[in-house]
């Protein structure tokens, strides 16, 4: 490429055609942030104009995805979060609250052994199903 430009130089019009194009501002693509979203996207990816076009188009404006967890996973760390306190024991069965856990969504990939009384703003059918199969309660937390 340095050899073309140095052939370049000198010559009346440097390799830019007719002496009457490359003459204003619209041959640059416009002033400032113009075509920051178009033509001179990666220009201004690199230099922070833009932060990145695929956030906003991921996650809509008030959109927010909820914490979940399989009720699987939540039988493996039940004996644990009755050690902590977040479980507690009641009868034969175990009270739990998945909104004080941080749990928005119980999905039911997994197998349910113990009888649960669980307190959940959603579950899906599957883990209602599996945990009424074993004798557990499921209650629905309204107003949340």
């Amino acid at each position: 490429m340095k050899k073309r430009i140095k052939r370049i130089r000198g010559t009346r019009t440097c390799g830019g055609g007719s002496h009457k194009k490359r003459r204003g501002k619209g041959s640059k693509g416009g002033v400032g942030n113009a075509g920051a979203y178009d033509v001179h996207v990666v220009r201004s990816l690199k230099m922070g104009i833009v932060k990145g076009k695929r956030g906003s188009a991921l996650h809509p404006r008030g959109h927010r995805e909820d914490t979940v967890m399989n009720i699987g996973e939540l039988e493996d760390r039940l004996e644990e979060l009755v050690m902590q306190g977040k479980a507690e024991p009641k009868g034969e069965s175990i009270y739990l609250d998945a909104h004080a856990l941080g749990i928005e969504k119980l999905l039911g990939k997994g197998t349910v052994t113990k009888k649960l009384i669980l307190k959940a703003n959603k579950i899906s059918k599957t883990a209602r199903k599996k945990i009424e199969q074993v004798g557990g309660v499921v209650e629905m937390e309204s107003g949340v």
